[in-house]
C-alpha cells in the first residue's frame, strides 16, 4: 500500500528534488505522490506564487532571484501589455494635481501618455521619465541623487532628502517582482530604499505591474501588499492571482489590450 503524502510533505519533496536535479516533471510527481495531475498543478502553482520555483511546460525549474537588470534601452519587452497598463492608469490622474513617477519602463509609457492640458506637476527620480515629461511641456521636478546606470534612476541620500519634503496626490510605482509571501522586490537595495520612501509621499499609491512579474522574488523588498492601494495589471494575470490580491485588500484593475 502506497503512503499518503500530505500537502506540506509534497511541497518539501518538490523543493528537495529541484535542489538535486534542477528540474521536476509533473507526470513523475503525480506518480511519485500517487495524486492527480490537477493536484500536482496546484502544488506547483502555490510554490510559484511563493517565489520558490518557476513553472515551465511539463513541470518546474528553480526560481533563481533576479540578479541582473536589463539596460534601459532593452526594456521594451511586453510593450503592448505595459502600454495598456499605462492607458488604464490615466483614469487615476487628477486635474491640476501632483504626481510622483517611479523609474521603470511602464511608468515611462505613462509619462509619454499623460495629458498636457491638466496643469499637472510631476516629481520623478527617473531621467528618462523626466526627459519625456519635459519634451511634452509638462512641469517636472527632478529628484536629485546618484544616477544608477542600469535604470537611470536617482538613488541615495540626496534622493531621500528630496522625497522627505514631497507630498503628492498620486504615486505611480513599478516593481521587478511580486510574491504573495515576500512582497514587492527589486534587485538593487538603494533603489528599493527610494521606492519605499516614495510610499510616504503620496496620498494614493498605484502600482503598475505586468503579469510576468507575479510569482517572482528579487533581492530587496520595497513594499508589501498592505502598501498597495491600487494594482493595475494586464489581462494575462491569472484569476487566482487577482483573487489573492483582492483578498489582501488591494483594488485590482485589469487593463484591456
Amino acid at each position: 500500500m502506497s503512503r499518503t503524502w500530505f500537502a506540506d510533505e509534497r511541497h518539501a519533496e518538490v523543493l528537495r528534488l529541484l535542489t538535486v536535479d534542477r528540474r521536476v516533471e509533473s507526470a513523475r510527481l503525480a506518480q511519485r505522490f500517487d495524486v492527480s495531475a490537477e493536484s500536482v498543478r496546484k502544488d506547483l502553482a502555490l510554490l510559484e506564487e511563493r517565489g520558490l520555483l518557476r513553472r515551465v511546460h511539463g513541470g518546474a525549474v528553480p526560481c533563481e532571484p533576479s540578479r541582473a537588470e536589463p539596460p534601459v534601452a532593452d526594456r521594451d519587452v511586453r510593450l503592448a501589455q505595459k502600454s495598456s497598463i499605462a492607458r488604464r492608469a490615466l483614469r487615476f490622474v487628477p486635474d491640476g494635481g501632483s504626481l510622483l513617477l517611479d523609474a521603470g519602463s511602464t511608468t515611462l509609457r505613462l509619462a509619454e501618455m499623460l495629458p498636457t492640458d491638466r496643469g499637472l506637476v510631476v516629481y520623478t527620480n527617473s531621467w528618462p521619465v523626466g526627459g519625456a515629461l519635459h519634451e511634452r511641456g509638462i512641469e517636472v521636478v527632478a529628484l536629485g541623487g546618484r544616477i544608477r546606470p542600469a535604470t537611470m534612476a536617482s538613488v541615495g541620500l540626496l534622493t531621500g532628502q528630496a522625497l522627505a519634503t514631497v507630498n503628492v496626490d498620486v504615486a505611480f510605482l513599478g516593481t521587478n517582482a511580486l510574491s504573495f509571501d515576500r512582497g514587492l522586490t527589486t534587485p538593487d537595495a538603494d533603489e528599493a530604499d527610494v521606492k519605499h520612501q516614495m510610499l510616504a509621499a503620496a496620498s494614493q499609491r498605484v502600482f503598475l505591474v505586468d503579469s510576468s512579474k507575479f510569482g517572482r522574488v528579487s533581492h530587496a523588498r520595497h513594499a508589501t501588499l498592505d502598501d498597495v492601494d491600487v494594482l493595475i495589471t494586464d489581462a494575462e494575470a491569472t484569476a487566482a492571482h487577482r483573487k489573492r490580491l483582492r483578498t489582501a485588500g488591494v483594488t485590482v484593475e485589469v487593463a484591456d489590450r
